[in-house]
């Protein structure tokens, strides 16, 4: 090969691993600087869907921390009002539920929960919205083995209704000419060349992530950021026991971890991995050829695919008659 080949590509590989690197860089250099003052720069009120649970949760109680008021979106009343209590007492705030399956978005009762979600918010300084909820179920499974309706469940909590709610807030955000929104993307579409056997699930959260840009280049004169940030595994119910075991224990992170990082990033950029762990993890994956990466992660869903067959043919005769049972719970 001659020796200006030879330089082309080293300066290549120079130039990509200088560009992994600061990324690096501006995830330390965040790290030692003082967190935004949520409430002064954008409003004292924050919706947030999906906040009974896991990450949700989480980010509701930091949000709180952080001394704003909630509005907490979800489709279980009593988890709803544990949330809300709990926050009430260890931070003070105000909060507002509004009940709301997002499975049922664009249908007639989901069309009544947006109009309460509307009403909820109206006359209030909503100056975050945090687009959270996500379905991964049925978990990982080949394309014809999956029944379309959890498919379209999948598809309307994960990509309607989140264009819905964002939608709903955005208006008075305008007109305040302030506002941040934070849409939870993942992992599956950034940080990795393909998902097998949860491919509608990987297309749906990178729709997050295109819609998100678009929103953050329309949006950013008139005051608000719109931001899409990308964890990798989180240590949630939407986490099988499968993927669990199946992963090194430091790839693990737990969701107040990410949370706490989470709410530090908000308005810094379009796009983000909070986590400094995922960051490495992110960093790293970016060395491994595709057909690499594809190959293992293939082995892997597998793998998770194999367990979960398992699992659901044992306890079928324990469960409700259908087959179902709890690898098969519906989370957001």
């Amino acid at each position: 090969m001659p020796a200006w080949m030879w330089l082309f590509l080293a300066t290549i590989g120079a130039l990509y691993v200088a560009g992994n690197c600061f990324r690096l860089l501006r995830h330390l250099a965040l790290l030692l600087r003082k967190p935004k003052d949520l409430r002064r720069r954008y409003g004292s009120w924050a919706v947030i869907t999906g906040p009974t649970s896991g990450l949700g949760w989480s980010m509701a109680m930091e949000l709180a921390r952080a001394g704003l008021n909630l509005v907490l979106v979800g489709r279980d009343p009593a988890k709803l009002q544990d949330v809300s209590a709990k926050i009430a007492r260890c931070h003070g705030v105000q909060t507002r539920t509004v009940v709301f399956d997002l499975s049922l978005v664009s249908t007639a009762e989901g069309d009544d929960a947006m109009r309460r979600l509307r009403d909820a918010i109206e006359g209030l300084d909503v100056g975050v919205l945090v687009n959270n909820a996500g379905v991964n179920k049925p978990g990982a499974l080949y394309l014809h083995e999956v029944e379309v309706e959890a498919l379209m469940r999948m598809v309307r909590v994960n990509l309607q209704a989140l264009t819905e709610v964002t939608a709903a807030v955005l208006p008075g955000m305008v007109r305040r000419r302030r506002g941040a929104v934070v849409n939870i993307g993942s992992g599956s579409t950034l940080a990795v060349p393909s998902f097998p056997l949860y491919s509608v699930y990987a297309a749906t959260k990178r729709y997050v992530a295109v819609f998100s840009k678009n929103l953050y280049v329309e949006y950013k004169s008139k005051g608000i950021d719109v931001q899409c940030q990308v964890p990798l595994y989180v240590e949630t119910n939407m986490l099988s026991s499968a993927a669990k075991n199946a992963l090194f224990p430091l790839f693990l992170v737990g969701p107040d971890a990410c949370a706490r990082a989470a709410v530090r990033w908000i308005g810094h950029g379009h796009l983000c991995v909070p986590n400094l762990v995922h960051q490495l993890q992110w960093w790293g994956a970016g060395f491994v050829p595709d057909v690499l990466a594809d190959t293992y992660r293939l082995a892997m869903h597998l793998y998770q695919r194999a367990t979960f067959q398992m699992l659901r043919s044992c306890r079928a005769p324990h469960g409700n008659g259908n087959g179902s049972s709890s690898v098969d719970k519906f989370y957001y």
